[in-house]
């Protein structure tokens, strides 16, 4: 018996990387999953995976900048499966150079896809938790919120309006038993990492399955407990 048994968790970005290894997870654990992301053949490839999970898994192709696709996106959920349960923000984006360098079409696209892609789909998510009664939104952040690198100024950006995003969630909430909670990941090797190079001999990493053991426990908190806001990250990364 899963800690996610019957839940219905729409999980975005999931066609790689982080949002990939949490669908893993959720599959492991029960959940039926709605998985999104802007690229088909990669969710298509992620699901089958999932299924030999023996778990159900829906496709969406989302671009999480769209409204009308973000709209899609909840109305084909609540059609196939008449609830949303969790969501998990996880599509994100990296960017950056020093700031007298820095174009404006690279700010607004990782604006676009890390902040607002978030509040589009915690809108919408929040219409259906509300009338549920109950509901768990959990989003990706990252350690940038706290401790940014260099050069990084749209991504650190984001994931601090991250922070304010999920108190504001929350706050309004609340009354509804609608849960909004924030993890920050510190290094995660992922495709993207390992096709720019980067490689765990020159910085300590976790895995995505790593990651996604802290977000199923958050995810399986009792109803009436949030675990608001957390860290993660390899014990020989430099941080603290």
């Amino acid at each position: 018996m899963g800690q996610l048994d019957g839940k219905i968790a729409i999980i975005t970005g999931a066609g790689t990387g982080i949002g990939k290894g949490i669908a893993r997870g959720f599959a492991n654990e029960g959940a039926k999953l709605v998985i999104a992301s802007r690229n088909r053949k990669n969710l298509e490839s992620t699901a089958e995976e999932l299924r030999l999970l023996g778990t159900e898994v829906t496709v969406q192709p989302t671009d999480v900048t769209d409204e009308l696709q973000v709209d899609t996106l909840f109305e084909k959920t609540m059609q196939e499966c008449g609830r949303v349960d969790i969501l998990v923000n996880n599509s994100g984006v990296f960017d950056g150079g020093p700031l007298e360098e820095l174009t404006l079409d690279t700010w607004m696209h990782v604006l676009n896809v890390n902040l607002t892609g978030v509040f589009l789909c915690s809108r919408q998510a929040m219409k259906i938790m509300k009338r549920q009664r109950g509901g768990r939104i959990i989003n990706i952040g990252s350690i940038s919120a706290q401790m940014p690198r260099m050069d990084s100024a749209p991504y650190a950006t984001t994931k601090h309006g991250i922070v304010g995003l999920t108190k504001s969630t929350a706050l309004e909430g609340r009354e509804f038993g609608v849960v909004a909670s924030c993890i920050h990941p510190g290094n995660v090797m992922t495709e993207r990492r390992s096709i720019s190079g980067v490689s765990a001999d020159e910085e300590p990493m976790m895995t995505p399955d790593d990651l996604a053991v802290a977000v199923v426990t958050m995810a399986a908190l009792p109803a009436h407990v949030n675990m608001y806001e957390s860290v993660i990250l390899p014990v020989g990364q430099l941080y603290l």
